[in-house]
């Protein structure tokens, strides 16, 4: 996934980028500081832990890849807030092995909870790092999404295996070994205590376009991006996109 900032990037991300902009801004105020304290968990190459950074908040990155951390480090040289991204080597599983409890004002978990064994006991990790009043951004793979995209290619059996897989796995070959329903993914939040402020489909759209129509259609992209932005917080298209976000706070 590459930068939020970047247009053609931004069919994937845009609609989890302005959530998590306004969140932030929101915390800023209710913190009575100009910069937050952000935990990244599986980062990665700084997707959004650089564009956070480029907000002027401080950001470490947890992601178990020595060579995504090292483009991480590189990337934030190259916008220039490498003083602001701190890259930490670890996982979900262990995390306050290498950050402190509590010590955050917002925690992104973006794509880690289709890869761990018990997503309750991932997402009970990661809220445990949030301070008093802070915010949570969680992102995984959809389950109606994954169904519907192997349907349209005509791969019905693995469209079927998919919809009736406990885990939302279309079989051997599946990269995501995991997928959630919105349900599924705001009842691990709200176990935790957390308040769920909104859920949004996210790439409802993008993922089934053609990409040479987007590349070059005049407007469409521009076009597409308002599509999936008026989608977003629809709860009947929260069952057909690709990635689902809950946005969450501590009271």
């Amino acid at each position: 996934m590459s930068d939020p900032l970047r247009p053609r990037a931004s069919l994937r991300t845009a609609v989890v980028w302005e959530v998590l902009k306004d969140a932030l801004e929101r915390r800023v105020k209710a913190a009575g500081r100009d910069a937050l304290d952000v935990l990244d968990t599986g980062g990665g190459t700084g997707n959004f832990a650089v564009p956070v950074a480029r907000l002027g908040h401080r950001v470490t990155v947890v992601d178990p890849s020595p060579n995504a951390l090292f483009a991480l480090e590189r990337r934030a040289a190259e916008a220039g807030v490498e003083d602001r991204v701190r890259a930490v080597q670890g996982d979900a599983h262990g995390l306050f092995d290498v950050v402190e409890r509590s010590g955050y004002d917002a925690v992104l978990c973006h794509g880690v909870l289709e890869y761990v064994d018990d997503p309750a006991e991932g997402v009970r990790q990661v809220v445990d790092a949030l301070r008093p009043a802070g915010t949570l951004s969680l992102l995984a793979a959809g389950l109606g999404g994954a169904v519907l995209a192997r349907a349209l290619a005509g791969h019905f059996t693995e469209a079927r295996h998919a919809l009736t897989d406990p885990a939302g796995s279309w079989g051997e070959g599946d990269p995501v070994p995991r997928r959630f329903t919105a349900a599924q993914l705001t009842d691990l939040v709200a176990a935790t205590g957390l308040t769920v402020g909104a859920v949004h489909g996210v790439r409802v759209f993008a993922d089934l376009v053609p990409g040479v129509l987007v590349d070059t259609e005049p407007g469409a992209m521009d076009a597409l991006l308002k599509l999936e932005a008026a989608a977003a917080e629809q709860p009947a298209f929260h069952s057909v996109a690709t990635q689902l976000h809950v946005l969450a706070e501590r009271d």
